[in-house]
């Protein structure tokens, strides 16, 4: 089990990124675009930087949602190599069997 503050650190992270998602996509998209001119780029650059650094997507961890370990996850199941073969001996994934040869 991965430490509760680490756990916690994370969410919080995940919270911020949903909350600010729009706002750095549409400063993103200003700054991008070459048409504007180098002011208001350079202003919407400013205001990027004035948000939360945790509020980057980028910054996000993937963690086990059952141990809450950071390392060895599979995305699609958001669960660790580890909490997923557990899951399969006792039988809770259907039709996951332990293999052998």
């Amino acid at each position: 089990m991965a430490k509760l503050s680490a756990i916690n650190k994370n969410n919080k992270r995940i919270k911020l990124a949903e909350k600010y998602y729009k706002k750095r996509k549409n400063l993103k998209k200003i700054i991008m675009d070459k048409k504007l001119s180098f002011e208001d780029r350079f202003k919407a650059q400013q205001k990027l930087s004035k948000l939360p650094r945790n509020s980057a997507k980028i910054r996000v961890r993937n963690r086990c949602q059952i141990t809450g370990r950071p390392h060895g996850v599979y995305r699609k199941l958001k669960i660790s190599r580890i909490a997923l073969r557990q899951l399969g001996l006792e039988g809770k994934i259907p039709g996951m069997v332990k293999s052998s040869w």
